[in-house]
């Protein structure tokens, strides 16, 4: 730390970012949200262009300060000028159907698919480019998906998800991401602060998502909601499937699908048990956020 701060405080643009993630991260020292943007916006002002990058997602979320979406499109259109990544952002929000605060301005003619349990298609929620952009932000982060071993504390394979996987934080939430996780809460009924972080998902031959229900035992804030968001087609296999609904579903790349997972009194409902049908051929990417049922704080659910 003390090798770090000199170097920051003579103008290391490097040792300013490694700060700033390991401030963002609490993990080697405690969390400070407002600090770790402090020292990114030094970093900014050097040069660095992932330390803009996350200066822009914190921006829109809110992390370490008021949530500021103008002022986050300030900051990227700024970034875009000389950074082809930040102009890929850029072009793909200018082509979002949004209001200035970066909420839809319209949705999809939802489609009912069966009543019990409650589930809604929403076709083409994301187009192709958006799709694409997701699964670009996920790759270099995916795992296969694993669990801790109640019995002896270490990680073992996912007794039911045999996909790879990743969670994108608010670190990672750049615009396009903060933009569709605003539509996602839109057509759920839901703040976005209910959401958890988008999850991507990638399923290869013979793996799957076996028969499970999506709330968390014993939780204090329930998931009450579910949004999968199929970023693709075209591979074999790969089925939502409902069975208490006699319901399966074939993914179409863009397509939404919203089921609560909870009965109207409050209790798990039974009837949202489901199950990702094993991918026969080629890829499937998922991207899914469970919804609560009150705000959650992403750092530390991530």
């Amino acid at each position: 730390m003390a090798l770090l701060n000199n170097a920051a405080d003579r103008g290391d643009v490097d040792a300013l970012m490694q700060l700033a993630v390991w401030y963002l991260a609490g993990d080697i020292v405690s969390r400070d949200l407002t600090l770790a943007r402090t020292l990114l916006a030094r970093a900014v002002s050097i040069g660095h262009v992932d330390a803009a990058l996350m200066e822009i997602a914190l921006t829109a979320n809110g992390s370490g300060g008021k949530a500021d979406w103008p002022g986050a499109l300030a900051l990227l259109r700024t970034a875009a000028r000389n950074d082809p990544v930040a102009q890929g952002q850029l072009a793909l929000i200018e082509a979002m159907a949004i209001d200035t605060a970066g909420a839809p301005i319209t949705l999809p003619v939802p489609e009912i698919l069966s009543a019990e349990p409650d589930v809604i298609r929403f076709p083409k929620l994301f187009t192709a480019a958006e799709c694409a952009h997701l699964a670009g932000v996920a790759a270099t982060m995916l795992e296969p998906a694993r669990v801790i071993d109640p019995r002896t504390g270490r990680w073992i394979a996912h007794p039911i998800r045999t996909s790879d996987g990743t969670a994108i934080g608010p670190a990672r939430e750049d615009l396009v991401v903060r933009a569709l996780n605003r539509r996602i809460a839109a057509i759920s009924g839901t703040d976005i602060a209910q959401g958890e972080p988008l999850t991507i998902l990638r399923y290869r031959p013979g793996q799957q998502y076996r028969l499970h229900l999506d709330t968390i035992q014993d939780a204090a804030n329930q998931r009450v909601a579910t949004v999968l968001i199929y970023l693709n087609e075209g591979y074999g296999g790969g089925e939502t499937q409902f069975p208490a609904g006699n319901l399966t579903i074939t993914p179409r790349g863009g397509d939404a699908i919203v089921f609560r997972t909870l009965t109207r009194d409050g209790a798990i409902d039974q009837s949202s048990r489901h199950a990702g049908l094993p991918v026969t051929q080629g890829a499937k990417w998922l991207a899914t956020r469970w919804i609560r049922a009150k705000p959650i704080d992403p750092w530390t659910i991530s």
